[in-house]
């Protein structure tokens, strides 16, 4: 398995499943700019460029295609993913050609999509260069879609289809003898699995650890309180974390934020259970257990976690 920039270990549902996988696996190869907790299971850990060390474009949400020129050089021994990709396919004997160039890639992907709904076939450096304001779909001989639906929907008619939508019953049990549903999402300070912003101290020091978050009454309830630590647990695996009381959530609910690892990870608690139509995993149904955790004396707290250091050695 290779993994590009993605810190499954803690992102993904179901954390202990996934951890299993990863350790089962004959070979894993990581590429990533940050020594992330995937990272550490991986038999060998490219490091590659970030994006303030290469060329290349991003789009927006607004689906504006922007620009990105390389700002800093890359340390030594490190390589672009296109790199890798390349030496990939030149070792293992592709018959196919696979380019190094962004630019390259950028025109291929421009033909590949022309037609599409996300079509880039009216687009190219040398466009983008100019500081156009280029919005997908962007076929050859338009000026750009700003607003991707402003005269008709993606229906041969052009009209939109609304779609009832009706609310099946769960199987979640009652809330009660500690029993709430466990939502998990983001904070402010961190992205995603915080391998980039748990590195930043000022993000760090303003969110250092996992803070579960729960109502004044039902921290009453449950005999929790503000700042102590909790055990939040279920049939996949428990959590250990600080509480924050706050009246900003409901009192059938608890909040956790997914960015940290070890024992603070949400997704020690969430199942591998995704929607049939979307695919998305079920994070917003989890069923837990809360209670105060009494620690023992000279145990020590939870405490934040730890941050590995910034970069990987080169192996590249």
């Amino acid at each position: 398995l290779l993994v590009h920039g993605s810190n499954v270990v803690v992102s993904a549902p179901d954390s202990n499943r996934v951890r299993a996988g990863l350790e089962a696996l004959d070979f894993l190869v990581v590429c990533d700019f940050f020594f992330s907790e995937t990272a550490r299971f991986a038999d060998v850990v490219l490091p590659v460029t970030q994006w303030a060390e290469e060329d290349g474009t991003m789009t927006s949400l607004e689906g504006r295609v922007i620009r990105r020129r390389t700002a800093i050089g890359a340390p030594d021994g490190v390589r672009s993913e296109l790199w890798i990709f390349q030496e990939l396919a030149r070792r293992l004997g592709s018959a196919g050609t696979f380019s190094a160039d962004p630019a390259e890639v950028f025109d291929e992907l421009c033909l590949a999509s022309a037609g599409g709904l996300a079509d880039y076939s009216g687009l190219s450096y040398g466009l983008l260069d100019t500081g156009e304001a280029a919005y997908w779909p962007y076929p050859v001989g338009s000026t750009g879609t700003p607003r991707l639906f402003l005269d008709r929907f993606a229906h041969a008619d052009g009209r939109a289809r609304i779609v009832a939508v009706h609310a099946r019953v769960t199987d979640a049990p009652a809330q009660r003898d500690g029993t709430v549903t466990l939502i998990t999402g983001r904070l402010l300070e961190h992205y995603q699995s915080g391998a980039q912003t748990r590195r930043v101290p000022e993000l760090h020091q303003a969110q250092p650890q996992a803070r579960l978050q729960v109502h004044p009454a039902t921290a009453a309830r449950l005999g929790l309180v503000d700042g102590g630590e909790v055990e939040v647990g279920n049939m996949q695996g428990t959590v250990t974390c600080v509480a924050e009381v706050t009246g900003g959530i409901r009192t059938d609910t608890v909040f956790l934020p997914f960015h940290f690892p070890g024992a603070q990870r949400a997704n020690l608690l969430t199942l591998g259970v995704t929607d049939p139509v979307s695919g998305m995993p079920e994070f917003k149904r989890t069923t837990v257990r809360v209670r105060a955790l009494v620690r023992t004396p000279g145990s020590g707290p939870a405490g934040p976690v730890s941050v590995p250091s910034i970069r990987t050695d080169a192996h590249a």
